[in-house]
């Protein structure tokens, strides 16, 4: 009897513990950040469509042909990347920011799969990711290179498993001088698994959280430039990436 008791006893501390997790599990990734009020001003309400999860930014001035999917950082919501999804889309873009479990990417990596699969119109695709988002970004990008034209990293890097190097995809990786959390040795230790043509560029004065508009973000280091100002390079980059001679 004691033994059943102590059994009993075992098994109802490990289904509390699970509760727990789940219960807490749920709270941590509640707590998003959300878009600020500048993005706003920045970006109106008709530039952008709600399609299923994807928030979907149409060409303004005649479409180009290519599509991008831009994934989130972890617990970041999506319209933080409105600003430069809306700018994109100014130049003949087609831009999807899909909306993930949980609020973190790795959890759906082949989630760029529902959107490029019904825009079969758009000739060349193109991944992005911001944070954990390129880690997503680089998987799906490994697993379709039949599909994928190339991986934009914005403060990321692929994850160990993930092998970019032998693929014929372009990469661009764009990270910030004062990124409080991921690291120039981060990007350093990330080239092995990137082709040797990758194109990577530092933006001076840009930190962590000014790849999108969220506010502050704990563990950054502070940034010398608006995020405006970043984002706008970091545009720039982006389109001079996919049509270096235009």
């Amino acid at each position: 009897m004691k033994k059943i008791k102590l059994f009993k006893y075992i098994i109802s501390s490990l289904i509390a513990l699970i509760l727990f997790s789940i219960v807490g599990i749920f709270i941590w990734t509640s707590n998003t950040y959300k878009p600020t009020s500048e993005v706003f001003t920045l970006v109106g309400e008709t530039d952008c469509t709600k399609e299923n999860d994807f928030y979907v930014f149409k060409p303004k001035n005649g479409p180009n042909g290519k599509g991008i999917v831009l994934y989130p950082g972890a617990l970041v919501e999506p319209l933080s990347y409105s600003y430069i999804a809306n700018e994109l889309s100014k130049k003949g873009y087609l831009v999807a920011i899909p909306e993930v479990n949980l609020n973190l990417s790795v959890t759906e990596n082949n989630k760029a799969d529902e959107f490029i699969l019904k825009n079969n119109e758009i000739k060349n695709w193109y991944v992005c990711g911001h944070s954990m988002g390129g880690v997503s970004a680089a998987y799906y990008a490994e697993a379709k290179q039949d599909i994928v034209d190339g991986v934009i990293f914005l403060a990321s890097y692929p994850a160990k498993k993930t092998d970019l190097s032998d693929n014929n995809q372009k990469v661009l990786s764009i990270y910030a001088e004062n990124d409080g959390l991921t690291s120039r040795e981060d990007i350093e230790e990330s080239k092995g698994n990137l082709p040797k043509n990758t194109i990577f560029v530092e933006i001076d004065g840009g930190n962590h959280a000014q790849f999108g508009f969220y506010g502050e973000q704990k563990g950054d280091k502070q940034a010398e430039i608006s995020a405006k100002e970043q984002q706008d390079k970091i545009i720039d980059l982006i389109v001079t990436y996919i049509n270096p001679n235009s």
